[in-house]
């Protein structure tokens, strides 16, 4: 099914790249028609795109720089998730998770690794998708970072579950097999809890998160 798209590597072909870029537009489309959708059912506003816009390109060149590379995939990036977050933190869970849902086919196309449809489904598509959850937390106190906090563990259970239905079948046969059970669920928290406690740090700090409100009086 997926062989126009996928090399003998894994990685996509150029239809596979073409497919992927359409989608992630798409995906972003609906993400900044859902953006521009608040309480009272008024129109999409030109302001709320650009927000979405930048946040998702912040999201990305961000996720380049990496401060720390995993060797079976996974690194820890410079904050590059809440920027993801920011966004369900400023216009709810259903932008948030269309914006994710956009940004994880950019992350596939930047690093694509293809086992299966359900694989890139958990690692890519769900994963990041998974990040607009943190729009639940945005009316409680603290919310941004209770939600970024809820998003870095549903995002994790994504990547875990992969970990069991697919990657394990590829560790080397001297693999322990007592560590099966908790292998997948140790690795991806690993990453993504090292990042998700620097990002807290430092959005903790008073400038910080002064910083951040006002970005978001102007967002809403």
């Amino acid at each position: 099914m997926f062989h126009f798209m996928v090399n003998a590597e894994g990685g996509l072909t150029a239809a596979g790249y073409a497919v992927c870029i359409l989608a992630g537009i798409v995906l972003f489309g609906i993400a900044i028609f859902f953006a521009g959708k608040n309480s009272e059912g008024k129109k999409m506003s030109a302001k709320q795109l650009v927000f979405c816009a930048v946040a998702m390109a912040l999201a990305f060149v961000t996720s380049y720089l990496k401060i720390f590379n995993m060797p079976w995939g996974g690194s820890v990036t410079l904050c590059s998730m809440l920027f993801i977050v920011l966004t369900a933190n400023w216009y709810g869970p259903k932008t948030g998770i269309m914006v994710g849902l956009a940004y994880g086919i950019l992350q596939f196309i930047q690093e694509p690794y293809v086992l299966s449809f359900f694989q890139v489904c958990c690692d890519y598509v769900l994963a990041f998708a998974a990040l607009g959850i943190a729009g639940f937390f945005a009316k409680s106190s603290h919310g941004l970072v209770k939600g970024y906090i809820a998003a870095v563990i549903a995002r994790g259970a994504f990547h875990a579950l992969g970990g069991y239905l697919y990657w394990m079948d590829y560790m080397p046969e001297n693999f322990p097999k007592a560590l099966t059970a908790v292998y997948p669920i140790a690795y991806n928290y690993s990453f993504l809890l090292a990042e998700a406690v620097i990002t807290i740090i430092v959005i903790s700090i008073p400038a910080v998160a002064k910083a951040l409100a006002q970005v978001k009086k102007s967002a809403v």
